[in-house]
């Protein structure tokens, strides 16, 4: 046990995931209160597809500055002056909401703002993991933070949940606004070791050579291509189509209670991710990603809140497998300083997609249906999972990083 949770021995470690935690317990809260915030606004589809897209569209186009920016300056200020922004766009949203002024466009224009804010926090906070602990305690790092932030998931989405159904979705953006207050300041004490020489080459020398690293290995931008689809398949499917299924079946309480258990599920994933000793490591986490399937299809088949609740279980224990492999392996293969870069670019592909899904998902469902698109959506998980697995550059992939192993 005592192995288990060596990372915390590193002050810097503790420091961030305090911060990280704090903004995740108020940050699970904001999609469900801000998705039913809009459809009590709107009671539309389509709308709330536009704005989590805007969200979504300001993160795709600022994630590669993010990754420059995270890679010439201390990642720890970058991610004080995201928590800043982002406090300070949640809390008008949250007071828009409350004093009952919102409208769509002001939902447009404040998620695009913390979509960017986002952007740069991403692959700051992903890359400071490898300065934070050493290179053999980075499986155990990211799995403990995983395990924070999953644990902080399961309190904001419940949380979140019952302030929307018994308060009003106000509460939650207002909870997530003082989450990054908090973060913000917890972010500024973290001190790690600087992993850049003086000279800095221009951004654009810098986003090209993060390319060249991003595709220098195949397993990289397979597993980004991937994801491309997953990611898309998973935002429409369950963050738009979810809330709308939720109004209509087994209500918002249930939904709320069905993320958290799916945060559970990833929190038990994260215990089981810090004792699994297996060579290929990134070949086990992309094969339990086929798990993610699971969740639209029992929203199809058999939407009963049990049933909804074991399945998302499953589904963020395959979820956990994958995030603890693929985060170790990018620190374990990929040179320090241009770390936040590669994530960006990972990130990037990653995410490339979500907004086109999140305004299509809306005109689909109603010409298809619901029950047709959330199918269509599993079927993605499933063949993207297959297409991963199916490469050998994936399957080749060890957890060794190249320093520590034997010459």
């Amino acid at each position: 046990m005592g192995e288990m949770f060596a990372p915390l021995a590193h002050p810097a470690f503790r420091r961030m995931l305090a911060a990280q935690v704090t903004t995740v317990t108020g940050n699970a809260m904001a999609p469900i209160a801000l998705a039913f915030a809009v459809l009590d606004l709107t009671s539309s589809v389509t709308s709330l597809g536009v704005v989590v897209a805007a969200r979504s569209l300001t993160n795709v186009v600022f994630l590669l500055w993010g990754g420059v920016v995270a890679d010439r300056v201390p990642r720890q200020f970058v991610l004080v002056g995201s928590c800043a922004v982002s406090a300070t766009s949640q809390a008008l949203v949250a007071t828009l909401v409350l004093t009952g002024s919102v409208s769509v466009p002001w939902f447009v224009v404040l998620s695009a703002v913390n979509g960017m804010s986002s952007a740069f926090a991403l692959p700051a906070i992903s890359a400071l993991v490898a300065q934070a602990v050493p290179a053999d305690l980075r499986l155990r790092a990211n799995a403990l933070r995983r395990l924070g932030v999953n644990s902080a998931n399961i309190g904001g989405a419940s949380l979140g949940g019952l302030l929307v159904a018994f308060i009003g979705p106000g509460w939650g953006l207002a909870v997530d606004a003082l989450s990054f207050v908090v973060a913000g300041v917890l972010f500024a004490f973290v001190r790690v070791p600087a992993t850049r020489a003086a000279h800095k080459p221009s951004p654009l020398s810098e986003l090209k050579a993060g390319w060249t690293e991003f595709v220098a290995r195949q397993w990289v931008w397979v597993v980004v291509v991937a994801f491309t689809f997953v990611n898309a398949a998973h935002v429409g499917g369950l963050l738009v189509l979810g809330p709308v299924l939720a109004d209509t079946t087994f209500g918002r309480e249930t939904w709320g209670f069905v993320l958290a258990t799916q945060t559970a599920g990833m929190v038990a994933g994260a215990f089981v991710a810090m004792r699994v000793k297996v060579r290929r490591l990134l070949l086990l986490g992309v094969t339990c990603a086929g798990a993610f399937a699971g969740l639209p299809l029992a929203m199809v088949v058999h939407p009963e809140p049990w049933l909804l609740m074991a399945t998302a279980f499953v589904c963020g224990l395959g979820l956990e497998q994958f995030g603890v492999a693929w985060e170790t392996s990018l620190q374990h293969h990929v040179p320090a300083d241009k770390l936040a870069r590669v994530y960006s670019y990972d990130m990037l592909g990653s995410f490339a997609a979500v907004p086109l899904a999140q305004l299509a998902v809306g005109p689909v469902s109603h010409a298809a249906g619901v029950q047709a698109t959330l199918l269509g959506c599993a079927a993605v998980h499933l063949l993207a999972t297959a297409a991963m697995v199916a490469s050998r550059s994936v399957r080749s992939v060890e957890n060794t990083p190249p320093s520590l192993v034997a010459r």
